[in-house]
């Protein structure tokens, strides 16, 4: 349900009301028992959080793999001192007991 902000005509009081939106809008003060008059709210701030919501979330697999490429001398993907990484040291044995 949305907040609607009132503000008196007669002595300029100022109040939210929670009301549903098919309900009336208010119509008396409650103060002075004048005319309210409702007002164009700001509406409530919206939060993006988590993934999903930026243009680069859904970019395509041959774009990753570009981009990769093109970072590639950033981060080198293997160790340069000729050592198996503990990792890849598992995968090769895998391989070799599974054929």
């Amino acid at each position: 349900m949305p907040t609607y902000d009132y503000e008196c005509t007669k002595c300029g009081d100022t109040f939210e009301a929670f009301q549903q939106i098919t309900a009336d809008p208010l119509t008396t003060c409650k103060k002075c028992g004048k005319k309210l008059r409702r007002l164009i709210g700001g509406g409530g701030g919206i939060l993006f959080k988590g993934s999903g919501f930026y243009e680069t979330d859904y970019r395509s697999q041959s774009y990753k793999k570009g981009a990769e490429k093109d970072s590639g001398d950033k981060k080198p993907s293997k160790p340069t001192d000729g050592k198996k990484s503990s990792s890849e040291g598992s995968d090769s044995k895998k391989k070799s007991e599974g054929t």
